[in-house]
């Protein structure tokens, strides 16, 4: 196989080995001239210096010296070719928080620039995710505004972690290669791959795989050693072929080759359940020329030459990722029947690839410094995280969507003017919608997709084209959280719930309050700042969302407004009579006298228009909603003040509808599930979902979620699915059923 180009300089420091010699400063200095020869070479010299003075006799783990660290730091991010500020706080990052050196030191010495880069560097802390979730959330968000403010701020860390991880094995501790580990593929190599810098996050992903799955790890390394060993003569005879190919057609290029790293390897294996025999792209080749017009002749050339697999041809050329990434990918059936995947791209794209946004460090006419022509915005493809956090309520919402937006594949989509849409593999209309702009997701009614009128959680195909339908909503439906799979849909969506349920309970607390002062024979709000204070609450606002909510009971509310009433024997107010001044779909105590409040159905049982329902008021939720056979209510028995007994409107059934779940054994035979969705659309019901929960030879247990209008509607569907001659037996799950649970 044809060797790699070699990549830039890395610490001499790796896995297994003994630290090596630490780089000097006329060492960096050379590094750094070969691609800036205007560098300041006694500013380079004298942070190297102050690194080492103020360091000390500090060692790490590995017993080199501690100031090693921050050299080797510095060479990673000399070998992406950054500029002068980037090397010297790599040199210095440490100093802040280890030493005796303050950021005023820095900034006297060093400048503004460095010093700001050196505090950006020190605030970030460590992201120790087995520390409590709300403080792992709390730090990725001090992480993303201070990588967002300079993006150096976000290389110079994935340089220390890189280094971090390359001598991780002088750790002795497990667990705390472990957590270390965890942080760096959680963390540190999405952002990597966010940002394009790919030798980095391939290298942190290899390392973290390491440790975190040692045995899956040796596995993958001795397949690759035996099929290098097999495939050797296929793959030199396929790389000579190619070069042949190409330079008998006239185009200038170099042909090299490249194995799948091993934890690239594993997660194909796990996401597409297959067997390492059966992967495509263990081999490839990068095939290097000198623009886009020869990319698409030697593609040509290619398929003419050998058989292509249709499928797996991609064109990032046209359509580049949302990290800029720009190539050409298509598979062969080489000699000796192996499938191999070649890369055609240029010189500039190839860079791009590899090094992502550090590739655009380069001379311009005020010296060397970030060419935002050729590289766009570098913050462009961390934007999704700004608004993550701009919309995602508190730290464990952050964390979670977070996550959720670094860790998924990308699907292209453009919107009926032809603006280009880059969402994740798996990504709905409604995802869609809220990519564009976050007022359209709130707005959104419907969709239309490559001009045909499709539901909301249509998932989205590569080139599809989808016209977003607008009207004034007050709030998003029951279910648009679950319909979404981006990260900024998802905190977008539960900002916009919270806003409704605020105002909500606003509106619920101001009415208790209201009834409470007219009970007393008083009137106007000017009474409840005295009771505000006594009870720490700023604003009637605050007062009246706690009094809806039910964290504030309207008892002490009172008591708080009458100092010394209960001494005095004042009658209380039940909480539960004042709800029936409001309107909604329910009815209280069977008075017939309507009650609107912020409701939430319990998941552990599933009411439907006809039950007989029961609230229960939950401090911070509301009400929540359970039948009265829901096994959950046991829970409650010694908080009798706190149920609200419900029933439904006549228009509950009429106005909305629900789901219900059917649980049916099935027949195992062709057409069963024809005549099942048959009888449920006679019965003019709506199949939403269906699980098979067991399966035997003959028979099928499988759970159905039916839309209805309510629990009469449903009685007549299960009755149309016993009908089924499919049908061995069908009930309703209730919260009683034991397959209810597992099911849900």
């Amino acid at each position: 196989m044809a060797e790699a180009t070699p990549s830039p300089k890395l610490p001499p420091s790796m896995p297994d080995g003994v630290p090596g010699p630490i780089p000097k400063a006329k060492d960096l200095i050379a590094a750094i001239r070969t691609y800036n020869p205007g560098v300041d070479e006694a500013l380079i010299r004298d942070a190297h210096d102050f690194c080492q003075q103020n360091h000390g006799v500090q060692l790490r783990a590995s017993g080199e010296p501690y100031y090693g660290h921050p050299v080797n730091v510095a060479s990673i991010l000399i070998g992406l070719h950054l500029d002068q500020a980037s090397i010297i706080t790599a040199l210095l990052h440490d100093t802040v928080e280890d030493t005796d050196v303050t950021l005023d030191d820095l900034q006297l010495r060093f400048g503004d620039e460095v010093a700001a880069l050196v505090d950006g560097v020190t605030k970030l802390g460590k992201l120790e995710l087995d520390s409590a979730r709300t403080q792992q959330g709390e730090n990725l968000q001090k992480f993303v505004l201070a990588i967002t403010k300079d993006v150096r701020v976000l290389l110079v860390k994935l340089a220390d972690r890189l280094h971090n991880m390359q001598t991780l094995h002088f750790i002795s501790r497990r667990d705390k290669r472990e957590r270390i580990a965890r942080e760096t593929a959680e963390i540190y190599a999405p952002l990597a791959r966010r940002i394009g810098i790919q030798k980095i996050c391939a290298e942190l992903e290899d390392l973290s795989f390491r440790y975190l799955n040692p045995p899956a790890f040796v596995s993958i390394t001795r397949r690759l050693q035996t099929q290098r060993e097999h495939t050797a003569p296929q793959i030199g005879k396929m790389s000579r072929a190619i070069s042949e190919r190409v330079m008998a057609a006239g185009i200038a290029a170099r042909v090299f080759g490249r194995e799948k790293r091993p934890f690239s390897i594993w997660r194909k294996l796990e996401r597409q359940a297959i067997t390492f025999d059966e992967l495509a792209d263990v081999y490839a080749f990068r095939i290097i020329v000198d623009s886009p017009e020869d990319c698409y002749r030697v593609l040509g050339l290619i398929h003419t030459s050998w058989r292509c697999v249709p499928e797996r041809f991609r064109d990032f050329i046209s359509v580049p990722k949302p990290n800029r990434y720009q190539s050409l990918h298509t598979t062969v059936i080489g000699p000796g029947n192996v499938k191999v995947e070649l890369q055609i791209r240029t010189e500039e794209m190839d860079r791009i690839a590899e090094e992502g946004v550090a590739a655009h460090w380069r001379y311009k006419q005020d010296g060397y410094a970030y060419d935002s022509v050729a590289g766009g915005d570098p913050l462009e493809m961390l934007k999704p995280l700004l608004e993550i956090l701009e919309y995602g309520g508190g730290p464990d919402d952050f964390l979670e969507h977070a996550k959720l937006e670094m860790f998924q594949d990308q699907v292209f989509a453009f919107t009926p003017k032809g603006k280009l849409i880059s969402l994740p593999a798996g990504a709905t209309a409604l995802d869609f919608a809220y990519a564009v702009h976050t007022d359209i997701g709130d707005e959104c009614v419907g969709v239309k997709i490559n001009g045909r009128t499709r539901p909301l959680r249509t998932s989205l195909n590569n080139g599809d084209s989808v016209g977003i339908i607008r009207g004034g909503v007050a709030g998003p439906p029951q279910g648009w959280e679950g319909m979404v799979v981006t990260g900024r849909a998802r905190s977008a969506i539960r900002r916009l719930i919270r806003e409704v349920e605020r105002q909500e309970y606003e509106k619920l607390g101001r009415a208790f309050v209201e009834r409470l002062l007219r009970r007393e024979g008083l009137k106007g709000t000017v009474v409840l700042k005295d009771a505000r204070k006594r009870l720490r609450l700023k604003t009637n606002k605050e007062l009246y969302r706690q009094i809806g909510r039910g964290q504030l009971r309207t008892d002490k509310f009172m008591d708080a407004l009458f100092p010394g009433r209960a001494d005095q024997g004042v009658e209380q107010i039940n909480q539960r009579e004042l709800i029936s001044d409001q309107t909604a779909r329910f009815y209280v105590k069977g008075k017939g006298i309507k009650a609107k409040t912020p409701m939430h159905f319990a998941q552990c049982c599933t009411s439907l228009p006809g039950d007989r329902i029961v609230g229960v008021t939950d401090g911070g939720k509301g009400l929540i909603i359970h039948t009265i056979d829901c096994e959950m209510l046991a829970d409650y028995e010694d908080r009798e003040e706190d149920f609200i007994d419900l029933s439904w409107t006549p228009q509950a059934g009429t106005e909305s509808a629900s789901v219900g779940r059917i649980l049916a054994t099935v027949v195992h035979q062709p057409g069963a599930l024809a005549e099942i969705a048959d009888a449920v659309g006679r019965s003019k019901g709506n199949i939403m979902d269906l699980k098979s929960l067991t399966r035997a030879s003959d028979f099928f247990d499988m759970s159905f979620d039916v839309e209805v209008s309510g629990a009469r509607h449903l009685s007549h569907i299960v009755a149309a699915m016993r009908a089924c001659n499919c049908v061995v037996s069908a009930h309703r799950a209730r919260a009683t059923s034991p397959d209810f649970k597992s099911s849900s």
